[in-house]
């Protein structure tokens, strides 16, 4: 490789590593991974993931706003916009990129947690996913890193929901070809729940009428402040009763 050919790659490099940076600030500045546990204050809900509950926190139309509303009850929402479940850089890990890293200890009757997307989706476009899809969840249900986590908030000794995607209207979404790995993914996840005393899966799957946009911010990935709230209320049912 020539010289100049190395000068291109390394200042593709500096523009990828700058690139992350701006990435990795602006989901922090639209995400509510700064909340934390107010001193003197027992919140009873805690909530972490990705984009599907972080998504409408600067409007305060997100699952968590609206899930207090419905409740009466504070949330605590650790969730952040681009977090996966296998994450390995260290400092934007702790930042809330990785989904595990976002637990904060409290006294939680209710965990609300989502993930999984973006690793499929951002990870590996979601072609040729097996291997990672194994990765988060294995065929049986039994492994994997989503199990592991699930695990993890069950010994705090709270309850956990477990919530699944938005899926396309079959309007252009950018992840209409990531139905089949969104549907096996979720079907393992609900397959791990039935099995386990104090785990609620929450499909969406028969959220979103076909041909409905109206679920979908502009960008036809992220939910709309109708979805958000109708994601809100699903879960609230499920505590309260």
């Amino acid at each position: 490789m020539g010289e100049s050919n190395l000068a291109g790659f390394g200042g593709e490099m500096r523009f990828g590593r700058v690139r992350f940076c701006i990435m990795l600030l602006i989901a922090l500045v639209f995400s509510g991974c700064g909340e934390v546990v107010t001193k003197g204050t027992s919140p009873r809900i805690l909530a972490m993931g990705d984009s599907l509950l972080a998504w409408n926190a600067l409007s305060e139309q997100s699952v968590s706003h609206r899930v207090e509303d419905i409740l009466g009850e504070p949330v605590i929402d650790r969730s952040v916009n681009g977090a996966r479940l296998l994450y390995e850089l260290p400092i934007s890990g702790a930042l809330g990129m990785s989904i595990p890293a976002q637990y904060r200890s409290g006294e939680w009757d209710w965990i609300i947690v989502n993930g999984g997307g973006n690793d499929l989706w951002l990870g590996c476009g979601c072609s040729w996913c097996n291997r990672k899809l194994d990765r988060l969840i294995s065929p049986d249900g039994r492994s994997g890193e989503i199990t592991n986590l699930i695990a993890r908030l069950r010994a705090t000794g709270a309850q956990v929901i477990y919530v699944g995607y938005l899926r396309s209207p079959g309007l252009g979404s950018p992840i209409e070809h990531c139905r089949d790995e969104g549907d096996e993914l979720e079907k393992r996840i609900a397959d791990f729940a039935k099995g386990s005393e104090g785990v609620h899966f929450l499909s969406l799957a028969e959220l979103v009428p076909r041909g409905d946009r109206s679920f979908h911010a502009f960008d036809m990935i992220h939910p709309s402040y109708k979805a958000s709230a109708a994601i809100a209320e699903r879960i609230a049912t499920i505590i309260a009763t």
